[in-house]
């Protein structure tokens, strides 16, 4: 297990930027050093207007890819130096985003033209593309196969070989399929349909739909994470605004708590047993989980509209993408450091 009080060296290089850089348009959060996240810097994305969608991380170059949906275009973040170094132009609302170390390329799913596009990950020129035909939303590499995993158009995942650059196989689904995880031995992903009120579990291996789990009186089913062990999925809801944790093998719900509203991502943090769970209405909900119950740790503040995030354990830090705001702040990804 890494030791989670060891900085990377891409830590260190974070920190003498944040040390060195004033950050006035920064939202407040708290200063104490038992705060569960510390504010460590705030990368600005110039010229970005409207929503922002997902963020993937190519671990060999620190590049964090960030999906613009508003804006028709993924931004490439170098992380040491904390700056903006490409921009991809010509997209149509591009909502997943994913690295593919195999084959070295950095994967788009775009929504307004169902198409998933290749980009060569050291120049970023384009590599090819497969049209799903409709809504190409998020997206999972199969670290076992190195093939992509894509959600799109009225219900189905498509399962891709990016090395070839075709589509293997569609798994139909009843509805449009939002967040979804794959389980971390690679026989079973779990996927939100919250437009059925449901979480469908599909059969990798056979490519269907081998069950499915009922909410109740949860819905607005979004975001989903499962921890590394596979023993436990956690969903965030949106109505009521609750993450609870379901038993992977029955969908029997075990603990669950209030989060805040409008949550988009949620993260499990296995060095501390902490759960993040990002919230459109400008929060992150922090939460301990011991012997299966659900102890809040606290609240961060971020941004109105700041609801999509990426938890990275390689490098020990969740990015918020915080969306351009009324009052002129420009766009930005909040780079936050769990503390101990």
């Amino acid at each position: 297990m890494r030791h989670r009080n060891r900085p990377s060296a891409w830590a260190v290089m974070v920190l003498a930027v944040a040390a060195a850089a004033a950050l006035p348009d920064a939202p407040a959060v708290a200063a104490e050093a038992s705060a569960p996240l510390v504010l460590e810097s705030a990368i600005p994305l110039a010229d970005v207007s409207g929503r922002i969608d997902h963020m993937a991380v190519d671990l060999g170059r620190h590049h964090l890819s960030v999906a613009e949906l508003g804006n028709d275009t993924v931004d490439i973040v170098d992380l040491p130096s904390g700056r903006v170094i490409h921009r991809v132009g010509g997209l149509q609302e591009p909502q997943g985003v994913a690295f593919v170390p195999s084959v070295d390329l950095l994967a788009v799913a775009s929504g307004g033209d169902g198409s998933v596009r290749f980009f060569h990950a050291a120049d970023f020129s384009p590599a090819g593309q497969i049209d799903l035909g409709d809504d190409a939303d998020n997206m999972r590499l199969d670290p076992r196969t190195g093939r992509l995993i894509v959600g799109y158009g009225a219900g189905a995942l498509a399962i891709i070989d990016p090395a070839r650059m075709s589509t293997i196989a569609a798994v139909p689904l009843p509805v449009h399929p939002e967040g979804f995880q794959l389980a971390p031995d690679g026989r079973r992903a779990f996927v939100n349909l919250p437009d059925a009120n449901q979480v469908a579990v599909v059969d990798l291996a056979s490519r269907r739909q081998a069950g499915s789990w009922s909410l109740g009186d949860l819905h607005s089913n979004f975001p989903l994470a499962i921890d590394a062990a596979g023993t436990v999925v956690a969903i965030a809801f949106r109505g009521p605004p609750t993450l609870a944790l379901f038993d992977p093998g029955s969908g029997a719900i075990g603990d669950a708590a209030s989060i805040c509203g409008d949550a988009d991502d949620v993260f499990f943090d296995a060095g501390r047993r902490r759960l993040y769970v990002s919230c459109g209405e400008g929060a992150i909900d922090v939460f301990e989980r011991n012997d299966g119950q659900l102890q809040p740790v606290g609240r961060t503040k971020t941004s109105s509209g700041a609801r999509t995030a990426l938890f990275v354990p390689e490098l020990d830090r969740l990015f918020v993408a915080a969306r351009a705001e009324a009052n002129q702040a420009p766009a930005k990804i909040l780079v936050f450091r769990p503390t101990p």
